[in-house]
């Protein structure tokens, strides 16, 4: 044990104030106490107290029934104090039509961002701050596909935000791309809360959003960025590793698009040992979005 002595004025303040902040009501006195034995004390002290007086019923005094009627209706919670009832659910079928109606009606991108915005048949929405829609232009007839809204595209607005973004953008220009030449978008167009991945459900409500941005930009190759991505439209099973970097073709709205998969700028930020493969993919992608942009 450390003797005071041995401690400095400024560290025995510091283990002082460190006794009172964990609750320390009194110090050591010269003789030593059982504070177990005085409570046992004051106890049957109490007790015996409590078993000499005198028990004295006080009735209360009589209220006026003016007064009580005033109670019983200030008891009584009106219509505006209620608490608010949760909307019914939207069952899953139902919100999957809705969705298709919306989307399809859309006849640009602009009116798909507005009945995305007004779209409410989705519970990832509710825990969201932001609705994440495409960024860019359609001109460039080039899309850049993301799975879902990250924290920071979350509080930006925008998909592809932070320093994940930051290092797309990098990818981009290195192929000669920059991020307001073409059109960024994700799948799932809310943040799920947690960065948990979306139920089959959710995922279905979100597609005719997608797909329908697709059909709307027309573009002539799809960048497909990560796993979640590539086995959505690849329909597959395998892992990033096992379908990136093969050309395959992907039919949105009864048109056949050229599309490829690389990984994720945010596992190339966790591993950066495989950005030789993204830069592997990204060579092939130049190459056929440059034959298919010549036609």
């Amino acid at each position: 044990m450390i003797s005071a002595n041995d401690l400095t004025p400024a560290e025995l303040a510091a283990l002082l104030h460190f006794h009172v902040e964990a609750g320390a009501e009194w110090l050591l006195e010269e003789e030593a106490v059982d504070r177990f034995a005085e409570f046992e004390v004051m106890k049957a002290t109490r007790q015996g107290a409590r078993a000499v007086q005198p028990r004295v019923e006080v009735a209360p005094p009589a209220t006026p029934p003016a007064v009580q009627a005033e109670r019983r209706q200030a008891a009584q919670p009106t219509a505006s104090a209620m608490p608010p009832r949760n909307a019914p659910a939207i069952p899953d079928e139902q919100a999957i039509e809705q969705a298709r109606f919306a989307a399809e009606s859309a006849r640009s991108l602009s009116e798909l961002k507005t009945a995305l915005e007004a779209f409410n048949g989705c519970n990832l929405k509710n825990s969201a701050r932001s609705t994440i829609f495409a960024s860019g232009t359609a001109e460039g007839r080039i899309m850049v596909i993301g799975p879902m809204p990250s924290a920071d595209d979350d509080r930006e607005g925008t998909p592809f935000a932070g320093r994940t973004g930051q290092l797309l953008d990098k990818m981009l220009a290195a192929i000669g791309l920059q991020r307001d030449g073409i059109l960024l978008t994700n799948i799932i167009p809310w943040r799920p809360p947690g960065n948990r991945a979306p139920s089959a459900p959710e995922i279905e409500i979100c597609r005719p959003f997608i797909e329908r941005q697709i059909a709307l930009a027309e573009p002539k190759a799809l960048l497909l960025l990560g796993n979640f991505t590539a086995r959505h439209f690849f329909e597959s099973n395998e892992t990033i590793h096992g379908l990136r970097g093969q050309w395959r073709e992907v039919t949105i709205s009864g048109r056949p698009i050229s599309a490829i998969a690389s990984l994720h700028p945010q596992e190339l930020l966790t591993a950066p040992i495989n950005k030789r493969l993204a830069w592997n993919d990204l060579l092939m992608f130049k190459s056929r979005f440059d034959a298919e942009l010549s036609v």
